[in-house]
């Protein structure tokens, strides 16, 4: 049995459809629960029935096709999970890159990471946003976005650099602290700020 046979026998056993949304969920919801402590200290007893039932209740529906049209869990799951998991490989090689040419960069009064967190959020919205059917694909969002817009959208952006980079004062406004110190909060909530 070579690994393509085996992996198809895990596929009939129910290993994208069952198991692994059901590992996911479980181990998601256990671990917050862990963390916040909700249901009080030491109660990992209760952490585990709450996370089981949890994943078990977005997992049985799903197994015996009792979710409505377009409104199954695990469908939007195995839709998004390889789209967010290509993204976050992505961030990772930035961040690589950022790290190797210095992770202190700061860009319009935040850091770095204050930015990529935002960009992450948006990005992870419209992932699973198109995998709930909200939009058909990515490419409908933009169905208006042609080669004339790239050049106008360069130019643009081109232009506000230079302007800003001419006009700019040699110490920061006070709008640019306060942009700063809320994009560095953001970040900061995502992880990505200083500890």
């Amino acid at each position: 049995m070579d690994y393509i046979e085996f992996f198809e026998l895990l596929e009939g056993y129910g290993l994208t459809d069952a198991l692994l949304p059901f590992l996911l969920i479980f181990t998601v919801v256990f671990a917050v629960l862990q963390k916040t402590n909700i249901l009080g200290m030491g109660r990992k007893n209760f952490n585990v029935i709450v996370a089981l039932v949890m994943a078990l209740s977005a997992v049985i529906p799903h197994v015996t096709n009792s979710y409505p049209h377009g409104y199954d869990v695990i469908e939007i799951i195995n839709t998004a999970l390889p789209n967010v998991s290509l993204i976050a490989i992505a961030f990772i090689m930035l961040l690589l890159l950022v790290g190797l040419f210095g992770a202190e960069h700061r860009w319009l009064g935040a850091s770095l990471s204050g930015w990529m967190a935002i960009l992450a959020f948006i990005i992870i919205v419209v992932i699973f946003g198109g995998a709930a059917g909200w939009w058909y694909s990515v490419q409908d969002l933009f169905y208006w976005w042609d080669d004339d817009t790239t050049a106008l959208f360069i130019i643009i952006v081109v232009f506000a650099v230079m302007i800003w980079f001419v006009t700019r004062d040699e110490t920061k406004g006070e709008g640019a602290i306060r942009l700063g110190k809320t994009l560095g909060s953001i970040g900061d909530f995502f992880g990505g700020g200083k500890k």
